[in-house]
């Protein structure tokens, strides 16, 4: 952690300059500390629970104006930008986390690059390296502010990641993981999402971290939506801005910005927006009633920021262009007609479904000119940054029009509290993040998400006296955070852990005639098979797998890792679960329900088309059975 005189000098800079507005106004978040308070003396930085509008020196608009026009023009641009950088340590990166500084983004060091751009944030992602445990998560953090807060007239930075949890989980264990957002749709329990961001956001802000691109608000109407799915909390419109809503409100109460993603709604497309530009279909009174109302909510419950999809909605905007170049759909629609004054940061400007049209070089100014705020991740930051600089500097881009948007950078900056306590402790790490209590609230919420969707003669749950040795084959796909799993040997102990016999064998995503022979084999020696589904289809081996496991005789219960859909592709089956993710904890209480010792509770937050007939139903929306 950074030393008593390090924080007073960085601190020094901004205090000295917030004094230039004489006036303050009550509001702001969390922490009580005097900027020049000893980070790893304050206990204020790590109580995540206070009011977000409690802070009596927050800055006003004035004071926030004054420091806007006191910027060079480079300052102005940077705060605009949000880049990745690579490495464990602001200063000190492996070799290899240099190189790809170096190729990348024409620096050394993630401190180099908040230098030389001014950048108003930082995002973190594993395969950046940024992230392997919380100790060093939180010491980065502290190096990066302190090379932003160090430079003249230096401001604290908006660290981000995108920790949604489920599928998408950037930080891993000791860390808490919740189930995703579909889990907690088949929980539908509001309370569980309020307390899911209660204490991710109050993990996140111990390590440094104060803004979580999460919640999804996209309701996932298209099963074989590639890119959303069980990222979605459900099909259903109402329930999605349920618990979007409740989301939001617990990660403001933990001090963390929350966003709402993917406006003006992802959720019914088959192109993943990384690789491709989808096309949404929807008339404009099917947004109305389908796409906006979680939207909606998030603002009512007060999000911080909305990011914005990179898709072509044509009854929105009939241009060509993506929503978010889009000055229709982001300055008509969700500045004008919704009425959001927050933050609004594009998705990343490396992804395909916003370079198709444009260069590197016109994608950030227009989205600028669209009424975006914050560009994320672009994919060549020299490029971006000097097009922007170029687009103010020849009059294309007003300086009225950037300073709209520093302002409202800098007044969620300071709604967080980042001008006065911009530090994170150690301590605050190991009281928070993992804490025993976050672990079993995680649990708890897991065991209220599983999804019973068959249970032919009852043979769930399995008694341990008739189903004493138990084979746990299928699929073993990666770890989110690289920090769980293997999902068949996850389910194998947590069963041993309840009493049976387990025995782990994994066939993969893709199984061979070799595997499914030896599971077959192996199928032999027990008295039923569990089998991990991930995502099948017609043509899928792990089709064949289960059929020939079923030609055993011996029980089968299937658990669908991933989308709730497998079962439509399996008939016959004895019993089949849905977790909708493959994190530990949604796994361990998959387990639980099959021993019995928890009932399900889980009702299917989205409809399960028939494999024959996909405009049918196999199960409903709400199905769910119990015991």
């Amino acid at each position: 952690m950074p030393s008593r005189r390090t924080v007073l000098a960085a601190t020094a800079g901004v205090t000295a300059a917030l004094t230039i507005g004489a006036d303050t106004q009550a509001a702001s978040p969390h922490t009580t500390t005097h900027p020049a308070t000893h980070p790893a003396t304050h206990p204020a930085a790590d109580r995540p629970g206070r009011h977000p509008d409690a802070h009596p020196t927050r800055p006003s608009d004035r004071t926030l104006r004054a420091l806007i026009s006191r910027m060079t023009p480079q300052e102005k641009v940077g705060q605009l930008f949000v880049s990745r950088a690579y490495g464990h340590s602001a200063t000190a990166p492996d070799q290899a986390d240099i190189d790809a500084n170096l190729r990348e983004l024409g620096v050394r060091t993630p401190a180099e690059l908040v230098a030389k751009y001014h950048l108003g944030g930082v995002i973190y992602f594993g395969w950046a390296h940024n992230t392997r445990d919380p100790h060093q998560i939180a010491a980065l953090s502290n190096g990066l502010q302190n090379a932003s807060l160090t430079r003249p007239r230096g401001l604290p930075l908006l660290i981000s990641t995108d920790q949604e949890h489920g599928i998408v989980a950037r930080i891993g264990r000791p860390a808490t993981l919740f189930p995703g957002a579909m889990a907690i749709g088949a929980g539908g329990s509001r309370g569980d999402a309020r307390l899911l961001g209660r204490i991710s956001g109050a993990e996140l802000r111990a390590m440094g971290i104060r803004q979580d691109y999460s919640p999804v608000a996209d309701v996932n109407v298209n099963p074989a939506n590639p890119v959303i799915g069980v990222r979605s909390f459900g099909s259903d419109p109402d329930a999605v801005a349920a618990l979007a809503a409740a989301e939001v409100t617990g990660y403001r109460a933990a001090g963390v910005a929350a966003t709402a993603k993917h406006f003006p709604g992802h959720g019914d497309t088959a192109v993943d927006s990384h690789y491709g530009f989808p096309v949404i279909t929807h008339t404009r009174a099917q947004w109305e009633a389908l796409d906006a109302p979680p939207f909606r909510a998030a603002i009512k419950a007060g999000v911080d920021s909305i990011m914005t999809a990179h898709l072509l909605f044509p009854a929105l905007d009939d241009s060509g262009d993506p929503a978010t170049l889009s000055r229709t759909v982001v300055t008509g629609i969700l500045r004008q007609e919704l009425g959001y004054d927050g933050l609004v940061v594009t998705d990343a400007l490396d992804m395909a479904g916003v370079r198709q049209k444009y260069g590197d070089d016109r994608v950030p100014v227009l989205a600028l000119r669209a009424g975006v705020d914050v560009l994320l991740n672009a994919p060549r930051l020299d490029v971006a940054w000097n097009a922007v600089l170029n687009a103010l500097q020849d009059g294309e881009l007003p300086e009225s029009r950037l300073d709209e948007s520093i302002l409202r950078m800098l007044r969620l900056k300071a709604r967080l509290g980042l001008f006065e306590a911009p530090y994170v402790t150690r301590s605050g790490v190991d009281r928070t993040v993992g804490a025993p209590a976050h672990l079993a609230a995680a649990d708890r919420i897991a065991e209220r998400t599983t999804t019973l969707l068959v249970n032919n003669d009852r043979l769930l749950p399995l008694a341990r006296t008739a189903h004493p040795a138990l084979l746990v084959v299928g699929a073993d796909p990666a770890s989110p955070s690289g920090t769980t799993g293997p999902p068949t040997t996850v389910l194998a102990d947590a069963l041993t852990g309840q009493g049976f016999g387990a025995t782990a064998l994994s066939t993969g995503i893709s199984p061979t005639s070799a595997a499914i022979e030896r599971a077959v084999t192996a199928a032999a020696g027990a008295d039923a098979v569990v089998v991990a589904t991930y995502n099948v289809s017609a043509a899928s081996g792990q089709r064949t797998l289960v059929n020939r496991l079923l030609a055993t005789g011996k029980p089968v219960v299937t658990v669908a890792i991933r989308n709730p859909y497998d079962i439509a592709q399996l008939p016959g089956v004895g019993a089949a679960l849905a977790t909708y993710s493959w994190t530990d904890v949604e796994l361990r209480a998959a387990a639980r329900v099959i021993a019995g010792r928890v009932r399900p509770r889980g009702r299917l937050p989205v409809p399960v088309p028939r494999a024959d007939a996909p405009g049918e139903d196999l199960y409903p929306l709400g199905h769910g059975l119990s015991y």
